[in-house]
């Protein structure tokens, strides 16, 4: 049974039926195109034989939602839930957990890495869903049919999903592999800090040299204020190759700085003046110590072995490779940066007697 859901008192009655289920599947539906922060839509949730479909526009809802979320004897059962998490609690001002992230779960139980909730749900259970609503425009009311019974299907299949990744977890004995994962997500999703080396994410950054490359951090920090600020997106507010273009040949005068940006469709139409300071200022001696971009890694022969000792490690434990380590993260190991923290718990535990051979012959 699926059960539009409009009014607070309805879920919280609702919920409260649902007490001592131990287990909750849960989605959300939100919209990221014109703001930086995403926009709760519709929230999903289902135990066996029920589905409720929530409207979170509704005033007083994110309340009525908090108690479930927060709630630690429920296990939230959601696939690929990074981008839910940051609407949840945007929305509810909560996060879901304990959580149970199934695309998480399918990889570590060896059934690929990224396996979309579709092809998951067809691997497990034989059911083919529809995707016909995929880029929906989830905040109309009211929802159509089609838009129900496509978001109902999203969380109407993740206790069988659950079910049998559960048992494998358990046969490979990998359960705290997960736990350590969902918890990292849940700090990653309530953690704004701001990131010290935002350029080490774009690889047009390694075509830069020391002083571009403290240029591009600077500008990239912020376009991340501002686009926090005014809730646009960041490629709204400076363009990644703009942003290259002006870390590479900073204009020497405002009037040769308008002009560049003027021959870019892209170019922000405010906040221009203050960019330009941002960009004209001398570089300190700190911002010039940062850890670069490095097409090699900074030693390509060490990469290439880290790549391999990854791979070898990976494939013993038949996980796959970038769930245990990326290259980015190997990049960091080489460069000195000492263990990413993406890479504690489980994964440095494996990977830390393989790799510290390898970094230390350098």
């Amino acid at each position: 049974m699926t059960s539009w859901i409009d009014q607070p008192d309805a879920l919280a009655s609702r919920l409260a039926a649902w007490a001592g289920q131990p287990l909750v599947a849960l989605d959300t539906e939100f919209i990221r195109e014109r703001t930086y922060y995403p926009q709760l839509a519709l929230v999903q949730l289902a135990v066996p034989g029920e589905i409720l479909l929530v409207d979170p526009l509704v005033p007083g809802m994110d309340e009525a939602l908090r108690p479930l979320l927060l709630d630690a004897s429920v296990t939230k059962l959601m696939h690929s839930a990074s981008e839910d998490l940051q609407a949840l609690l945007r929305g509810c001002q909560a996060l879901p957990a304990p959580l149970f992230d199934t695309q998480v779960a399918a990889a570590l139980c060896g059934l690929g890495a990224g396996l979309g909730y579709q092809k998951l749900v067809e691997q497990v259970t034989g059911v083919q869903l529809a995707k016909g609503e995929t880029r929906s425009d989830w905040l109309r009311r009211p929802l159509s049919e089609s838009q129900r019974e496509y978001a109902a299907d999203d969380v109407r299949h993740l206790h069988a999903v659950h079910a049998l990744l559960d048992r494998e977890l358990a046969e490979r004995g990998r359960h705290d592999w997960l736990r350590q994962d969902a918890e990292r997500a849940l700090r990653g999703a309530a953690d704004e800090g701001d990131d010290p080396w935002p350029h080490l994410a774009l690889r047009s950054a390694q075509t830069l040299d020391r002083e571009g490359q403290a240029r591009l951090a600077r500008l990239l920090r912020w376009r991340e204020v501002q686009a926090r600020r005014s809730d646009k997106p960041k490629g709204w507010v400076l363009d990644n190759e703009l942003a290259v273009a002006l870390a590479r040949r900073p204009p020497r005068s405002l009037s040769e700085f308008h002009a560049v940006l003027d021959r870019s469709p892209k170019a922000p139409r405010k906040a221009r003046g203050e960019l330009f300071e941002v960009l004209s200022a001398p570089l300190s001696e700190q911002e010039l110590s940062l850890p670069l971009a490095d097409a090699d890694g900074g030693d390509k022969a060490r990469l290439k072995a880290l790549q391999q000792a990854v791979a070898t490690r990976a494939g013993e434990l038949s996980l796959p490779e970038g769930l245990l380590c990326s290259r980015r993260h190997l990049e960091a190991l080489l460069a000195g940066r000492g263990w990413p923290a993406a890479l504690e718990g489980w994964r440095r535990e494996l990977l830390e007697p393989v790799l510290s051979p390898i970094l230390a012959g350098g």
